[in-house]
């Protein structure tokens, strides 16, 4: 990965009409008996991410309105795309019950899980009920890696977010000495070890490598035990919900030269609310999969829409919701059927220009080439880093 890295900017949200310019819905009179077609959401309704989650699950609701207002045919018959969004919490059993609950259900494709400690789990049981998954958030390489045919990724993972902070630090900014921390989820753990392993392969001293947890508020131990550590920089591998505490407690512990690092977990709008306006926001550098809303005209356009339907709900993984929506979509129309065992392989054969990346998997699931973008905070302002 290089930093940044941007998308070329492609053709408007327009582009995706081009996909299902054959498949527009004839009048009633023309078309056979309508079809349902149920997209199951799950993220974190409650708790400390509850406001990511709710993010993820308007972003597959916005794609549900605009397919319906669209007027789809899949196998010749006029589909009716409704919502199911369930709550996994954020916790690996809770969303392995949701897992459940959707294949039992029988809905026709999943936008979930938002994290890593619930995807994988959620993976195999997507797996034994051949149902396909597209999360738009979970990095950990791990969810792929299973092996599973019915789990994709809408975004780069770890190894790409982790390594590229990694080599911006070494390369770009020339830090020598660097401290880890880690919230011990698998989203967290999963890129500070990339970050770590990336970090001292271009010989960065790893000086302090420290834990905490996804519901800790209170920093101040661990960070002090840093201090006395002189680091360039920390790496935080985790969520906004605790770095934004994090970065109020640098200013308060004066560590004010200290940069924080973090990948798309701390990368958000409400980071700024989070930390409190402290004067150490601005020493944040994150990295985000796709395109910049500044650097894209089309980011631009589909946010102005989002925000019509949902003001102030914007974070940062609706996009990638969206995309896995249109993908889910696009892929049921190319096979001419809304049955998850029919239409699964087509996933493997779709492309199309969404509004985060230009979208095709390999075979593993994973996006065949995933861009990226780094920000840092200016006046309380996630910016990219150009």
């Amino acid at each position: 990965m290089h930093a940044p890295t941007h998308l070329t900017p492609c053709a408007p949200v327009l582009a995706l009409l081009a996909l299902f310019s054959l498949s527009v819905a004839r009048p009633a009179s023309a078309a056979n008996d309508g079809l349902t077609v149920t997209i199951g959401s799950a993220s974190p309704l409650s708790g400390a991410q509850s406001h990511l989650g709710r993010d993820t699950a308007n972003g597959v609701r916005l794609a549900v309105d605009e397919l319906n207002a669209r007027g789809v045919l899949i196998g010749g018959k006029k589909a009716r795309f409704v919502v199911a969004a369930e709550d996994d919490g954020a916790d690996p059993r809770q969303g392995t019950a949701v897992a459940q609950k959707f294949c039992d259900d029988k809905v026709n494709g999943v936008v979930g899980h938002m994290n890593s400690g619930t995807a994988i789990p959620a993976a195999k049981i997507y797996s034994d009920c051949d149902l396909p998954n597209l999360t738009p958030s979970a990095t950990n390489p791990k969810l792929t890696q299973s092996g599973y045919k019915t789990s994709f990724r809408m975004m780069a993972n770890d190894n790409e977010l982790g390594a590229g902070l990694a080599a911006l630090a070494a390369d770009k900014l020339r830090f020598t000495r660097v401290a880890v921390i880690d919230d011990r989820t698998a989203y967290g753990q999963g890129v500070a070890e990339v970050f770590r392993k990336t970090a001292l392969a271009k010989g960065i001293q790893i000086v302090a490598q420290e834990y905490t947890t996804d519901k800790a508020t209170d920093f101040s131990a661990i960070l002090t035990t840093i201090r006395g550590k002189a680091p360039d920089a920390i790496f935080y591998g985790g969520t906004d919900s605790q770095a934004g505490p994090m970065v109020r407690q640098l200013a308060q512990l004066g560590m004010d030269k200290v940069r924080l690092f973090g990948g798309d977990g701390i990368c958000t709008s409400k980071l700024a609310e989070l930390s409190g306006g402290a004067r150490t926001l601005a020493n944040v550098v994150c990295a985000e999969s796709g395109t910049a809303a500044e650097l894209s005209p089309k980011v631009i356009e589909w946010k102005k829409r989002y925000e019509a339907k949902y003001p102030g709900e914007f974070q940062i993984y609706s996009p990638y919701a969206y995309d896995a929506t249109m993908v889910l979509a696009a892929a049921m129309v190319k096979a001419g059927s809304a049955d998850p065992a029919v239409y699964a392989r087509e996933l493997f054969n779709t492309s199309l220009d969404g509004i985060t990346a230009r979208i095709a998997f390999d075979a593993t699931g994973e996006l065949k080439n995933p861009a990226m973008t780094l920000y840092r905070f200016e006046a309380g302002k996630k910016v990219a880093l150009k």
